[in-house]
């Protein structure tokens, strides 16, 4: 994208974010009903009403649109521009009235997340950047951590990974792990600076990761699937391996780290 290109993509996502602040506002974590999709995963009408506000701002002709609460008709496929969104990651801590919850919106072009927006409701966090802006916090400028090596770094784990064991064989590790929900909000965080790494050992969807892999890559740092392939979006099925994300200077201690763990990682990864 030009610098101008982004800069008028990252106001659609702003103003897409707080149409949908506005919305999230007028529900009350902790106390709203909720269904249960195929999968056991929640829903609520918060996440309708989000997804349909993000459509109605956002998608403009030419351009292609992924959503988890989107029917997906896979005419996106031909798009050079897709809007990969979750109009609510983190739907299970927005029920349980956790404050781990966002909403998350990746501009893809051919196929590379490139710009990217995630709001924070409950604790009234925006990040946002794009690869040819760099990346805000709050409105001010965010850099991700400048940390050398894994001891002593945070790394923000699933809560749910960390509930079922998974996280068992990292207790022993020099690092600190703290459980948190929303991969988007995690990935928010560390593109911001605010923590160092975060990883999960299982499966994704694009929408789960894209905003929040734009963000990490516009502010300086590095994203990788577990198979330490490059993310690539836009894919007819949007399932990806689990994710590694983190700042630029502990790419190589993670990767290590996790190669003297491979035969556990490999076998945790299951939808």
């Amino acid at each position: 994208m030009t610098s101008d290109s982004s800069k008028e993509i990252l106001e659609r996502i702003h103003a897409a974010l707080e149409a949908a602040r506005s919305i999230l506002n007028g529900f009350t974590p902790g106390a709203i009903e909720a269904q249960y999709k195929v999968g056991h995963d929640p829903i609520t009408a918060a996440d309708r009403a989000v997804d349909d506000v993000l459509r109605k701002m956002l998608l403009r002709s030419g351009e292609g649109w992924l959503s988890e609460e989107t029917v997906d008709d896979f005419t996106r496929l031909d798009k050079q521009r897709v809007w990969v969104v979750d109009p609510l990651d983190g739907t299970r801590e927005f029920v349980q009235g956790i404050p781990e919850f966002c909403v998350s919106i990746a501009m893809v072009e051919n196929g590379v997340p490139v710009a990217g927006g995630i709001c924070n409701p409950a604790t009234d966090e925006l990040i946002m950047g794009s690869r040819d802006t760099g990346v805000t916090y709050n409105g001010k400028r965010a850099e991700p951590s400048q940390r050398g090596d894994l001891h002593g770094a945070l790394v923000l784990a699933s809560r749910s990974e960390v509930k079922r064991g998974e996280w068992k064989q990292f207790e022993s590790a020099d690092f600190n792990i703290r459980p948190m929900g929303s991969v988007a909000y995690k990935l928010g965080l560390v593109a911001a600076g605010r923590a160092d790494l975060t990883f999960t050992l299982v499966p994704k969807n694009e929408w789960d990761v894209a905003a929040g892999a734009a963000l990490v890559e516009s502010a300086g740092g590095w994203v990788l699937k577990l198979d330490h392939s490059p993310l690539r979006c836009n894919q007819k099925n949007p399932l990806i391996p689990g994710l590694l994300a983190g700042a630029p200077l502990l790419r190589d201690p993670l990767l290590a780290m996790l190669d003297r763990h491979s035969h556990t990682v490999g076998g945790s990864e299951r939808p």
